[in-house]
């Protein structure tokens, strides 16, 4: 069976395994061991399954990814979504279209504490719509604002994504975060531009409210600041070379250790539950790890990505077409799948090619990771709006496709822009220590 025919046949295999419920995880498993037994041998197949899984979670440089969903655990047990929001309400909820600017300032912020979308867009979704709600938000709007804002999770550092997209690439993690961070600023910029747009063509969907208590406020600065200079701590440790992606986010974790404490949110009980959470959260990111490598083992083992290179070498297509073809692809994928899985499946096929045109790995991954974003948000799936639609289950979701499209819009231009101008990605990392 030729290179063609076996790929076809495991992707075939693994998107039906993926209709019949079958997780991820799992499918890519068993596709990738199968391919392997019929195409190398039973030996081959048997040894990997033995020594890769320990190989991979073993890796040095992953033991940073429980360290930062330890961080954002405990952030949200010590209620910090709850915080920036009124903080943001505070700053720019008198405006019109605020409490939606609001909701997109927030969802930033609370990004840089989690490093997950669905977590991200699940805990604003419980503060932000009955707060939007209660002062005559539209539907549409209000669950557009979360699902668009939720998307930072995966983008500004620390991002788990990040993460293993530089494990899986061998490129320096350090300078993703720090690259990420200009591309972050940009689509909270656009998104709020996509709000004031929306109140402008709409302003009964996105009334204004009445001015917050500047002492309440100037409390809630205070309460938020401590974090605000841990996030400056790590990142300007990065920047600065001081520590390592890995003590960066130990650094992180201990930071959430003490402020929880201090926010009294952490009694024997409660850190048990978070410790729970955190071993969880992490066995299923490595269990999707695990079976994207014996997957993507087996497609580099029959020659896929090279064959697929010389495909496209063949047809002569110029370097920004196959950019905006694998954005395409992206688009596609993200109907069905989400954004771990599918960054993990399909960039052993796709970094090898992009290489080869002598594109930044950097710059790639920040690309890889916005059109990951984009595919969250994307009608008629959008993982991040049904996620806010079991969080508030009676927004309808036809409201909920309206509402999405100026932030859909608005991360096409950003990452037009960023194709377009790559040192917009990599200009801090050029300067960094």
């Amino acid at each position: 069976m030729g290179v063609w025919e076996s790929a076809g046949l495991a992707f075939a295999a693994l998107f039906g395994l993926m209709m019949v419920g079958m997780p991820i995880a799992f499918a890519m498993l068993i596709v990738g061991l199968a391919g392997i037994w019929l195409a190398i041998s039973e030996r081959t197949a048997m040894g990997m399954i033995g020594q890769l899984p320990v190989n991979a979670t073993m890796s040095y440089e992953l033991s940073v990814v429980p360290m930062f969903i330890l961080m954002g655990v405990l952030f949200a047990r010590a209620r910090m979504s709850q915080d920036l929001y009124n903080l943001c309400h505070g700053l720019v909820g008198h405006r019109r279209g605020g409490l939606a600017s609001a909701t997109i300032l927030a969802c930033g912020g609370f990004s840089a504490l989690s490093g997950s979308s669905i977590a991200t867009a699940a805990t604003m979704a419980r503060v932000a719509v009955p707060e939007m709600r209660r002062f005559g938000y539209s539907d549409g709007l209000s669950a557009a604002t979360v699902a668009a804002g939720g998307t930072l999770g995966i983008l500004i550092p620390p991002s788990v994504i990040l993460v293993l997209y530089g494990i899986a690439t061998g490129t320096d993690i350090g300078m993703l975060f720090i690259a990420g961070i200009v591309p972050g600023l940009l689509a909270i910029l656009l998104y709020l531009v996509a709000v004031r747009i929306v109140a402008w063509h709409d302003p009964a969907s996105a009334p204004a409210a009445p001015r917050a208590n500047r002492a309440a406020w100037r409390a809630q600065l205070r309460s938020v600041g401590p974090i605000l200079a841990l996030f400056v701590l790590i990142i300007g440790g990065l920047y600065q070379g001081v520590f390592t992606p890995t003590e960066a986010g130990g650094v992180g974790a201990t930071g959430a250790l003490f402020f929880a404490l201090w926010r009294r949110a952490l009694g024997l009980r409660a850190f048990v539950d978070v410790i729970s959470e955190t071993v969880l959260t992490t066995a299923s990111l490595f269990l999707v790890l695990v079976g994207a490598l014996v997957f993507s083992n087996f497609i580099n083992l029959i020659g896929f990505p090279e064959a697929l290179s010389a495909l496209i070498r063949g047809a002569g297509l110029p370097p920004i077409s196959v950019i905006l073809l694998i954005l395409l692809i992206y688009i596609v994928l993200g109907t069905f799948m989400e954004s771990l899985s599918m960054i993990l499946l399909t960039i052993p096929i796709f970094f090898p090619i992009v290489s080869a045109l002598g594109f930044d790995p950097i710059w790639f991954g920040i690309f890889v990771v916005m059109a990951a974003e984009l595919s969250l948000i994307t009608p008629p799936v959008g993982l991040n709006l049904f996620v806010i639609k079991s969080v508030i289950g009676d927004i309808r979701i036809g409201e909920m496709y309206r509402g999405i499209l100026p932030f859909v819009l608005a991360d096409l231009v950003r990452i037009l822009l960023i194709v377009a101008f790559p040192a917009i990605a990599l200009f801090l990392p050029a300067t960094a220590g």
